[in-house]
Formats: C-alpha cells, structure tokens, sequence
C-alpha cells in the first residue's frame, strides 16, 4: 500500500505548489492569495521505485464561518485518512496562533507529522525556523516549494522507512481505471452534490454560493465491481463575467477535462431553465466528440406546469442531441441519480464500439439502395464503401465520388441510418467523405500528370455536354 500524504496548514502557505512539485504536474490551481483550493485534490507520485500519494486540501484558520467552515471540514477528514502529515507553515509571516491551533489538533491525533516552513528562500535555515521550534513537533525543515529547494531531500528522508516495488502497476498509478466521467455545467447547477450523491459520501465542498468549486477534482472510485472516475468541475460562466485570473484558469482545466473524460454529464437547472450558456457548453461538448448524458437537476418541488414547461422547453431547443439520454433527477435527495450509470455505460460503449468493414459497407449499400443520392451535374453521386476511422466518438469513412458534392440533408439521413441500425447511442457520429482514395478507384496508382490529364478529359466532357 502506498504512502498517504496530507498537506495541511494555514491559507496561502504554499500547500498546492508543493502539491505540484511532489507530482510533478500543474493539476492544483496556484495564486497569490488565501482560500483558492477548496476541496481534497489527490495526486500521485514516484521516488525512484517508491510510489505516494499526496492529498492537498484547503487552508486551516479556525475562525472558519460559512464556506470556510466546510473546506475545513475536508482538511480534517484529509488528516484522519492519511499516513503522513505535512504541516506547513510560512517562514516569512512567522508563527500564528491557528498554527498552535493545528499542531495541538495534530498531536491529539497522534499522527506521523513532519514540520515543513515553506518560503524560506532568501533566508537561513536557522533565521527560518526557529520561530517554529515551540510547536513541539519536532525538527522544522525548512524548503522553498517555488524553486525546489530541499524538496527532494524532504521527500527522500520521509519514504526512507518504506520499501521499493518492483512492480509500479499498483491501482493508484494504472492508467487504466475505468470510464472517465465529467460532471459539467454553469455555476451553482448542482454539479458538486450530484457528485457527492454518486459517491455516497461528501467528498468535495458543496455551498449555496456560485462559483465553490474551482479546480478539476478525480475522483476513482468502484461501484457494483465496475471502476470508475468521477471528474468534478468548475462552472462556466459567460465570457464576460469573469474577471480574476483564478477563474480564467479553473475555466481552462475545466474544458481541458471534458476533453480527457469518455462520458460528460452535463448538469441543467430545471428551475432556472435552459439558458444560453448551456447551450454554448453542450456546443462543446459536442465538437469534442464526446459522449453525453443530460442532467435535469433541481426536478423535485417543481410544479406540474413548470415541469410540463420545461420539458417542451428541452425537447424544442435540444433536437440536435436528442440523441443522449436525459434524466430528470435531484440531486440533494438522490431521486433518479441512480438512473445515471445504465445511460453511462451505453454511451461509453457506443463511443468504444467496433464495426467491420463488411457490415458497414454492406449497410451503407442498403442506405444508398433506399434513398438515392442525388444527381449533380447530370452525374449521380456514388458512394461504394465504408470503414471505421476511429472511436470515442466513433468515426465512419465513407469513399465514393463527388462527395464533395453531398448535401448536408443527405449526411443527415446516413447518420440517423447507421445510428438507428448500429443501436448508437449517447454519443455523436462523425462521417468523413473521402474521393478517389478507395480500392476500387481504376485511377488510385496513376501518377499526378495522368491524373491531370483524366481531368482535362472530364472538364472537355462536360463542356461537349453542356453545349449540346
């Protein structure tokens, strides 16, 4: 089992930079002022053959009120499931009374704690410690996350007790951990508590105030045997309206995450209805390929004639991903969360699925024999083969000529074809037209000056015919 290390400490003493640099990534959101990270972030990372996980969390004061109170909350519970304990402090404001405060919390619980004073570049060691030395936790160590300073021997010194593995395959760091899923949506829609309803526990900080959540939170997890992994995201609010820089940047790791997820639920607020903004986020979605599962939130206390409202409102506005299923749930009381996982598991398998070459021709014959393409030029458009390019979302080749020349009306009606024949479901279907590049082309190993001259041959028999 691998090592379980919690960062904790005061606001803005540097708990989220040394989250990076301990996992070597940029996954924690780091700015110059308190109370940006929110929520229990888990990372994982390698000393040579020895692997650990970092938890960072949110900023401990003790005079916490309001939303301050709940971060609070996922720090203690960070403390109680780790094996190891970093308590932060920052060199440069010196001691604080909440840090007694968390070092008297520390020693009740009797956890392994190592006394880590951040910021001390530009300093002595000994100049940046010694304030530090009455919280009776041991030796203070003194680093400076920003630049790395004595980071690695922090880290070499924490694991030496633990053994080497030989095999790095454990769950915590294997690649393959199941469907990725992306909870997203605008603003105070509901995305944190039907997170914390799916999970069965509260695991990310949920409080009726826009904008609580701002950094992408993965979750793994198992249900029923099957693995999952919950991705719990910032809203997306207009362009417009936002205006510090954190927020900028949360928005960014958000769409970064719809597109590494393999399923998004996209959270609507039945109360608020359908507004523009949602429709922008399903537009991306989409044009990302991935898979979609629709989210009604807030359905319970609605009365008859708003709900009756609301849903020729959905059914009028999302025609063009009537495609994906759409589930009208609560998420504070659980109604119809549970629903979600079959619709999940379609979509992912569609998205995933693998097609002969055989059946998708032979479908695309029968296509063509039903409904015709239509004649251009006095020249009827033929389409001969079809093969899978490519999945999540599944992607169908189609070769022929003129499809230049093919009428969106016509694409159309191939995609709800092979949708409806292939049983797709929750995910888009993405055709690709491709001319003079199939086996059955007499002219696919001629040289570029024969192709030239078989295309001053054509345009000499279309002006004869049109002369006639």
């Amino acid at each position: 089992m691998n090592p379980v290390i919690a960062l904790v400490g005061r606001p803005n003493v540097g708990k989220s930079t040394l989250f990076n640099r301990l996992t070597r990534s940029r996954d924690a959101l780091v700015a110059d002022y308190s109370g940006l990270t929110r929520d229990r972030h888990y990372g994982n990372g390698e000393l040579g053959s020895k692997p650990f996980t970092v938890i960072d969390t949110g900023g401990i004061s003790g005079d916490e009120q309001g939303i301050d109170a709940v971060m609070a909350e996922q720090s203690l519970l960070a403390i109680d499931e780790a094996d190891i304990v970093f308590f932060m402090v920052d060199a440069r404001a010196g001691l604080m009374p909440a840090d007694e405060a968390i070092a008297n919390h520390l020693r009740m619980n009797q956890k392994k704690t190592w006394l880590v004073v951040n910021k001390s570049d530009g300093m002595q060691e000994e100049i940046a410690t010694s304030d530090f030395w009455t919280l009776g936790l041991g030796d203070p160590i003194a680093i400076a996350a920003e630049h790395g300073r004595n980071v690695s021997q922090l880290i070499e010194h924490v694991l030496e007790p633990y053994p080497e593995q030989e095999d790095l395959l454990h769950p915590e760091l294997d690649n393959d951990q199941g469907i990725r899923i992306g909870v997203v949506g605008r603003p105070n829609v509901g995305k944190s508590t039907l997170v914390n309803r799916m999970l069965g526990e509260e695991r990310v900080v949920v409080f009726d105030q826009a904008g609580t959540t701002r950094d992408a939170i993965e979750i793994p997890f198992e249900r029923r045997g099957k693995p999952y992994v919950l991705v719990d995201t910032a809203g997306i609010r207009r362009r417009k309206n936002v205006t510090e820089a954190a927020e900028k940047f949360s928005i960014i790791k958000t769409l970064d995450a719809i597109k590494q997820c393999n399923v998004a639920i996209v959270v609507l607020d039945a109360r608020t209805g359908l507004v523009e903004q949602d429709l922008h986020l399903l537009d991306y979605v989409l044009s990302t390929g991935r898979a979609l599962v629709l989210a009604v939130n807030k359905w319970d206390g609605l009365e008859s004639d708003a709900k009756e409202k609301m849903r020729s409102e959905l059914k009028r506005r999302l025609g063009f991903a009537d495609y994906a299923d759409m589930h009208f749930i609560s998420a504070l009381h659980g109604t119809g969360v549970g629903d979600l996982y079959p619709s999940i598991t379609r979509a992912f398998k569609s998205a995933t699925a693998r097609w002969s070459t055989n059946r998708l021709t032979t479908l695309l014959q029968d296509a063509v024999g039903e409904h015709q393409p239509p004649l251009v030029r006095g020249r009827r458009i033929k389409l001969r083969m079809a093969h899978q390019g490519g999945s999540n979302p599944p992607i169908i080749v189609v070769h022929g000529n003129q499809v230049d020349a093919l009428p969106d009306a016509y694409k159309r009606f191939l995609i709800n074809t092979f949708r409806k024949v292939l049983k797709v479901r929750g995910t888009p279907i993405r055709f690709e037209f491709r001319a003079n590049d199939n086996p059955y082309d007499s002219n696919q190993g001629a040289t570029d000056r024969e192709k030239a001259k078989a295309r001053q041959l054509a345009r000499t028999k279309e002006a004869r015919r049109s002369r006639r």
